[in-house]
């Protein structure tokens, strides 16, 4: 009997995951004979999958495969193997979406530091961009938020996932409709969600833009729930946060944005002509005609300040992947300054799409048993699973973060000798929760009594 396979989509095979987990899995796909790459979001199909559930990624791919933008996703096509198919295929609902080879934007930012002004100012720009493209297609995305910010190989911004979304205006009438469905993250969601009232679609979309502008400024979201669930939220309903750190360190021009596009009421809310004319908005963009490799360096700047890259690409691993062949679909002046390959352990090239990674000295069971240990005194959730095929010790973790929002993800822990001492390549992938969360947690884990001691940084000496 032969064993399952994947089929190929619209000419591209799959070549090997890069991302995902549980239901969902996300591989790099290629189409050999056209020499183009893409990625394959898998969601899988099982006996237990509802009509509802089957509609609703219905809707999401009918919605994004009709937006054409810079900073947008592409949507490239779609298949669906049914279970009748199982004894030769994966079922599932298969995506075929542009490839996002610079990965999270938010994997880079520095938590509690942000970006720098110029950094901010482009990726702002290219996202209102986005948004402003949809709304004029009478889509509302209603889940903006840093885990559905993605970079492509040159560091242009795209808008991923539209799960959430609504269509609320008709194109050929111009006619629009409120919305009533609750939805997205509490740190990101307009204060009118809160209440059981239908409300208007685009000035949703403008308060989760403000709050994606304050966390790239500030490396952390405003509050918990524009709520009087939260203090920092009735601070600033009163007036008093901006007396406070990071509000009293903001320029007079970002904090008139910030604070128009997060009025609390959506009619006084600022709209996107209104931001785009902004005068923070209108100046000329400082990075926008340089390399890619100054703008993967002023993006990590704050990553670099800290040391966290020391840990994340230590020189041990960093290397030259031009005239690689199986790395040409993520090989840019941009990924390869932004340090996104290192060398596996058998001596080629690897893309790494985040930098929540880190080598420690030790046998890869020795080193998981130290990560266990204190990802449990940091009480956060581990379900340990079988080593796979490669020998490689994973570990499913999960958790709250200190907004509330649960994150998920996999730890993997496999063997990696260099000038003979056997050390083991950690890398966090995670399939849900706010990146810079997701950071935090590589933070602590390097930082911890168990596993600080081991990890390998730039000034390791062997």
């Amino acid at each position: 009997m032969s064993a399952i396979k994947y089929p190929k989509i619209a000419g591209y095979e799959l070549i090997e995951q890069i991302g995902g987990g549980g239901f969902s899995i996300v591989f790099r796909a290629a189409n050999i004979s056209a020499s183009r790459t893409a990625a394959c979001k898998v969601i899988k199909i099982n006996a237990s999958t509802t009509d509802k559930e089957r509609k609703t990624v219905e809707k999401e791919m009918r919605v994004h495969s009709a937006l054409k933008h810079t900073n947008i996703l592409e949507f490239i096509n779609a298949v669906v193997v049914e279970l009748k198919h199982q004894h030769v295929y994966h079922p599932g609902i298969y995506m075929l979406l542009e490839l996002a080879a610079g990965g999270d934007l938010f994997d880079k930012i520095e938590p509690d530091v942000g970006v720098g002004d110029d950094v901010a100012h482009l990726y702002f720009c290219q996202l209102v961009s986005g948004v402003e493209y949809m709304h004029s297609q009478g889509v509302c995305h209603r889940d903006l938020k840093p885990e559905n910010l993605l970079l492509d190989g040159s560091g242009t911004l795209k808008i991923s996932d539209f799960g959430l979304s609504a269509v609320y205006k008709l194109m050929n009438t111009g006619k629009t409709r409120t919305l009533t469905e609750r939805c997205g993250s509490l740190p990101y969601i307009a204060p009118e969600l809160a209440v059981e009232a239908p409300y208007q679609a685009e000035p949703i979309d403008v308060w989760g833009i403000g709050v994606i502008l304050y966390t790239m400024l500030a490396g952390n979201t405003p509050w918990d729930e524009p709520t009087k669930r939260s203090p920092e939220f009735v601070r600033y309903v009163k007036g008093q946060i901006f007396r406070e750190a990071p509000w009293n360190r903001f320029g007079e021009n970002v904090l008139a944005l910030l604070t128009g596009m997060l009025a609390l009421d959506p009619v006084e809310r600022m709209n996107l002509e209104e931001v785009q004319q902004h005068a923070w908005c209108i100046r000329p963009s400082q990075l926008a005609r340089q390399s890619q490799q100054a703008l993967a360096m002023s993006l990590t700047q704050g990553l670099r300040d800290s040391g966290d890259l020391d840990v994340a690409a230590p020189d041990m691993t960093s290397m030259d992947v031009d005239g690689d062949e199986n790395m040409a679909s993520y090989a840019s002046q941009f990924t390869q300054s932004l340090m996104l390959f290192s060398q596996s352990q058998h001596g080629a090239a690897r893309y790494l799409p985040n930098l929540t990674r880190f080598y420690a000295r030790g046998f890869p069971v020795d080193i998981a048993n130290l990560i266990a240990q204190a990802l449990d005194k940091l009480e956060i959730k581990v379900r340990p699973a079988p080593m796979n095929e490669d020998g490689v010790a994973q570990m499913r973790i999960g958790g709250a973060d200190s907004r509330r929002v649960i994150f998920k993800g996999w730890l993997r822990v496999e063997s990696f000798v260099y000038s003979d001492i056997q050390c083991s390549l950690c890398v966090m992938d995670r399939t849900e929760g706010d990146p810079i969360s997701w950071r935090r947690v590589w933070k602590q884990l390097i930082q911890s009594p168990e596993v600080g001691p081991y990890v390998v940084r730039k000034t390791t000496e062997f």
